[in-house]
């Protein structure tokens, strides 16, 4: 006999409705504005640029960071943001990180958080941490275990973390084969038609990795429009609180404010 299937926490809720829940990565997409997303100091040589058919980029001072949002409404992902780094000014890119546009903004907005601290950090600095980055792996899955992620290892050198709920996952290539694939890949959903998905090229510092996935099993619930959250998992989520209705809210990037203040996340 087939297990009864859990009940929808939303169903007896306006889909207007505002709440907070949670796991995260079964939350979809949210406000991902830039105001919100890019924490960068625009008032102090980081610069803005605009380009063609919606697509935006920010870059340091150095030119040697980057990062940027390309939307693509007609694919499933919708679009994509994307950090990359170089050794030298307007450089080729040493290490890069994408995520789907559907990527959670609160995961989005605390990575490029981590990325300006650890930017301020070697610029205040002779430290050079978005290329020598002394992280360990196992603090970027270690909370995961904490958190009741499951753990399982493939003879091709991958490591695969699982959520409680099995809707999501962490993969590690552990190891380095020379193969062009992502070091950190994570998703959520399921894993053959996911909400979002990440990934981490070779490079990317391990420190960024970590501030992720910190974000991901984050205890702090993400409000959310009852009719935004994705329907094939959201009898998994947790409605922490029913906030006031108010209209939806829809992910269209707007321009960042003059100033933020960074930091860290974890």
């Amino acid at each position: 006999m087939l297990p009864d299937p859990l009940p929808d926490p939303f169903k007896d809720l306006d889909p207007a409705q505002t709440v907070r829940v949670l796991p995260r990565h079964l939350a979809g997409p949210g406000q991902a504005d830039l105001e919100t997303i890019w924490p960068f100091p625009f008032d102090d040589g980081w610069h803005l640029h605009r380009a063609i058919q919606g697509m935006v980029f920010a870059s340091s001072p150095c030119a040697r960071l980057w990062t940027g949002f390309a939307p693509e409404p007609e694919k499933r992902g919708q679009g994509t943001w994307t950090i990359g780094m170089g050794r030298v000014p307007f450089g080729p890119r040493a290490w890069e990180i994408t995520f789907d546009a559907t990527t959670p903004a609160e995961l989005l907005r605390d990575i490029h958080a981590e990325l300006l601290d650890l930017y301020l950090e070697d610029f205040n600095s002779d430290q050079d941490h978005l290329f020598e980055d002394v992280t360990t792996p196992h603090e970027v899955y270690m909370p995961l275990l904490t958190h009741g992620w499951s753990h399982s290892v493939k003879r091709d050198g991958t490591r695969t973390f699982l959520p409680p709920e099995g809707h999501g996952g962490v993969r590690h290539r552990y190891a380095i084969t020379g193969a062009d694939s992502p070091i950190w890949r994570a998703w959520g959903g399921y894993l053959s038609e996911p909400h979002w998905r990440a990934r981490f090229s070779a490079g990317v510092p391990t420190t960024l990795a970590a501030a992720f996935t910190a974000s991901l099993i984050s205890t702090d619930p993400v409000h959310r429009v009852v009719k935004e959250i994705p329907f094939h998992t959201r009898r998994h989520l947790y409605v922490a609180r029913a906030a006031a209705t108010q209209p939806p809210s829809y992910p269209q990037p707007a321009l960042p404010p003059a100033t933020h203040a960074a930091g860290r996340t974890h």
